[in-house]
């Protein structure tokens, strides 16, 4: 069943992510596997908590294997990795449990600071999960199976996404933290944010927590504070800071990874990569302001992330903390001026490694 939303008047259909079309395909050939039997759909659950239905292409079997593909559905989003079918081949093992590796068109991780590990196919942890999932719930009890995920064409596809500055070589990425492929452009996104605002602020809101993604978003539930009270901004905290002034709210805590609000630290606030992506240039003048020496600067340049950015600093003896401080009182001075301020702003600097690393600004009583 295709699912639709309406956006700047148009009618948008939702797609699937590439984790969503493994975990299908891993489960449909498990189950083929154990069953003998072909089956022409597969049906799993997404994170997002909605049920798919998808057709199970490709059937190839031998003695003790089977294999099938899913062809990557993007909605009407803009999806390089669009009508690519992603394979799973699963193989009887002797002892129980799950293996999962990479194939032809999933990239390998080459570098330190990304969710998986330097050496390890590029299948993010919410798709591994997915994957494990699914494939549990056909596995018979006592059971073992080697899984490999592959994806034909997605060298070359991958050659048009951040992969190859990323360090992930060979292919692309399995990527999805809700399974589900939303379609949005630019401007209905901006819509639906300042929709959000406008309704918190009709119910008597002041106070509105802003986080660019779900790093920030899941460390502000753990704070107890109440979900729909935190927005995802994605890229457009210049926009969200603007409209909170514009709907009246008082306090904004910026709740982000240090990927993220680095960015906001040197003054941009859309912080799309299309747009500007200047962190390891904006960490390494921050490093140079603490004294590191040239060789330090030159690696923080060459870092793939911010992460390993932290990890370079640290090893040559900044301290982490007090650097982290820097960062977090910039972007709070960098913020309270965009609004000329018009509002109280507590920014949270967080960090994948060492969690929240640094708070700036005026602390917001709730």
């Amino acid at each position: 069943m295709e699912v639709y939303t309406i956006k700047e008047g148009k009618k948008l259909r939702y797609g699937y992510t590439t984790g969503s079309c493994a975990a299908a395909a891993s489960k449909a050939a498990t189950y083929m596997l154990f069953t003998g039997e072909k089956i022409d759909t597969v049906e799993i659950d997404t994170p997002k908590g909605w049920h798919l239905i998808l057709d199970v292409l490709d059937v190839t079997s031998g003695e003790g294997w089977v294999k099938c593909g899913i062809r990557k559905d993007g909605g009407d989003d803009p999806d390089v990795t669009h009508g690519l079918i992603i394979y799973s081949k699963v193989e009887l093992k002797e002892r129980e449990g799950i293996d999962v590796y990479g194939g032809e068109g999933v990239g390998v991780v080459t570098k330190p600071g990304l969710p998986v590990s330097p050496g390890k196919p590029a299948i993010n942890p919410v798709p591994m999960s997915m994957i494990l999932n699914e494939v549990k719930k056909v596995l018979p009890e006592g059971k073992g199976v080697k899984i490999t995920i592959s994806v034909p064409g997605g060298e070359k596809v991958a050659l048009k996404t951040f992969n190859p500055r990323l360090g992930i070589v060979g292919g692309i990425s399995i990527l999805g933290t809700s399974g589900i492929v939303e379609p949005m452009s630019e401007e209905a996104l901006k819509a639906s944010l300042e929709l959000e605002l406008s309704i918190l602020s009709a119910e008597g809101h002041k106070k509105i927590v802003f986080a660019p993604g779900n790093y920030g978003k899941d460390y502000a539930m753990k704070e107890g504070l109440e979900e729909r009270l935190i927005i995802s901004y994605g890229n457009f905290l210049g926009f969200m800071l603007e409209k909170a002034v514009e709907y009246g709210f008082t306090h904004v805590v910026l709740a982000g990874h240090i990927g993220k609000l680095v960015k906001v630290a040197a003054g941009i606030f859309n912080t799309h990569s299309h747009v500007a992506d200047a962190r390891a240039e904006i960490m390494a003048a921050y490093v140079a302001h603490f004294g590191a020496d040239k060789k330090t600067v030159d690696e923080v340049l060459d870092s793939n992330t911010t992460e390993e950015a932290l990890d370079i600093i640290e090893k040559a003896g900044v301290n982490i903390k007090d650097f982290s401080q820097f960062i977090a009182d910039r972007v709070y001075m960098k913020c309270k001026q965009y609004v000329y301020d018009k509002l109280n702003i507590e920014v949270h600097l967080i960090s994948l490694k060492r969690g929240i690393i640094a708070k700036a600004g005026e602390k917001v009583e709730w």
